[in-house]
């Protein structure tokens, strides 16, 4: 099996059961007959019928390759999988958690597609959204490729809008602030403008963060927050907002009578005027028919970073092939195929409702999408859109900087200064003991 993972990095083709790895039109139906196996996460019947329809497009490109699906993979899983050897080990994994990435690229358990990509002729810069290839990589290892994507926006009521008088969303953060306290009815309990808190369905610090384009490590790889004033803005801007809309304990005691994220969400029962969401909202807004005129719109940015207004984290779900395979190179063709087929990916994305994960698909005329998602298109296309970068701690730097949030939103913690260095190094620790 090592001589074929060789062998596979050089060529791309050659190993037991594998098939060619050229360009598209050179299918692998002259190669011998080879199934692999596909581990995915989709588990909902519309994203089945979607992700087993590619499936069956592939199939039809290259007779030769059987591939055996295995949905509803959880994250434990998935960690199972990726120590097996054999015939129990996947050949092709896809990860909702793209903080996976660096775990297992750290590790070599996940390949790296570089030599694959090269030798396919595919531009990685070219074809895919740079924030995308960011949350892929690991030390400058192309370990995954993205399949399909999420970014964010802010969904606004336009009756409330119309109500107070604002003409449209705000685009940056003091604009923010000041529709959030116009738009607030009383102390906020039947209608606030925004909610400003960390644990506030999506608006945690990470997402938040993005806006900022902040920046969580060093040159040399160490945790920077501390010695990024973005983190300091972001949770400053925060607490002197909940201040105006009556303090971080009186919004928590709200934000807890609100209902679940994804079922009576705040915003769908018009209790709250503004919101950070994801373009999956749009889905549960059009099935629930809510009684009010809603938009969507880039979130806003920091005021001296208006020129960026337009951006957003972007994250998603992630595609990869297992080290244990010894069927890499039709892994690899599944893999291509999956993640840079135009009308695969605009297939899928019209399907489940997530933001296509190349440039191509990004403008294709194929995409049947609610106007309101070409918000999300655009963030998806915006050079300054962000990602959360890859560690081998997974997403344990990002849990370390929402406690920290909380805890100063609440109180806990006074000097943000000595905070932000506390995090630094229980940050630089944990990772310390992450490395394989």
């Amino acid at each position: 099996m090592l001589a074929c993972t060789a062998a596979l990095v050089q060529t791309a083709a050659g190993c037991t059961g594998g098939s060619h790895s050229g360009s598209a039109g050179s299918v692998g139906s002259k190669s011998n007959p080879v199934t692999i196996t596909f581990w995915h996460g989709w588990s909902q019947p519309h994203e089945l019928r979607a992700i087993n329809a590619n499936i069956a497009g592939f199939e039809k490109l290259y007779p030769n390759i059987h591939v055996r699906t295995v949905p509803a993979i959880t994250a434990d899983t998935l960690a199972q999988g990726m120590r097996a050897t054999g015939a129990a080990a996947p050949d092709v994994v896809s990860d909702f958690a793209p903080t996976d990435v660096g775990k297992y690229c750290s590790t070599g358990a996940f390949i790296d597609l570089g030599p694959l990509l090269g030798q396919s002729g595919i531009d990685p810069v070219k074809t895919f959204p740079d924030a995308m290839l960011g949350y892929t990589q690991y030390q400058g290892k192309q370990c995954a490729l993205p399949l399909l994507g999420d970014d964010y926006g802010l969904y606004y009521n336009k009756d409330m809008f119309q109500a107070a008088g604002i003409s449209g969303p705000p685009k940056t953060f003091s604009e923010l602030a000041a529709d959030a306290v116009r738009l607030t009815k009383g102390d906020g309990s039947q209608q606030i403008g925004y909610v400003p808190v960390f644990d506030y369905y999506e608006q945690n610090t990470g997402n938040l963060a993005a806006q900022y384009g902040a920046r969580y490590f060093n040159a040399e790889g160490r945790a920077n927050l501390a010695a990024d004033p973005s983190f300091t803005d972001l949770f400053n801007f925060n607490k002197d907002l909940a201040a105006k809309l009556g303090g971080t304990a009186h919004l928590e005691t709200l934000r807890t009578g609100y209902g679940d994220e994804f079922s009576a969400n705040a915003f769908d029962e018009g209790k709250v005027a503004m919101q950070m969401d994801g373009e999956w909202r749009i889905a549960n807004l059009n099935l629930d028919k809510v009684p009010f005129q809603w938009g969507t719109a880039p979130f806003p940015v920091p005021d001296d970073l208006a020129s960026t207004y337009g951006r957003s984290l972007l994250t998603g779900t992630v595609i990869a092939i297992n080290r244990n395979s010894s069927k890499q190179a039709a892994a690899w063709d599944l893999t291509r195929y999956l993640t840079t087929n135009t009308n695969a990916l605009v297939t899928f994305a019209n399907a489940i409702d997530n933001v296509p994960s190349t440039f191509a698909a990004l403008k294709s005329p194929d995409l049947k999408l609610p106007a309101a998602f070409q918000t999300f298109l655009d963030v998806a296309n915006n050079p300054y859109s962000d990602t959360q970068p890859a560690t081998a701690d997974g997403d344990g730097y990002l849990t370390t900087l929402q406690q920290l949030g909380i805890a100063f939103q609440s109180g806990g913690v006074t000097d943000l200064a000595a905070g932000f260095k506390a995090a630094d190094a229980t940050i630089n620790a944990a990772l310390a003991q992450s490395q394989p």
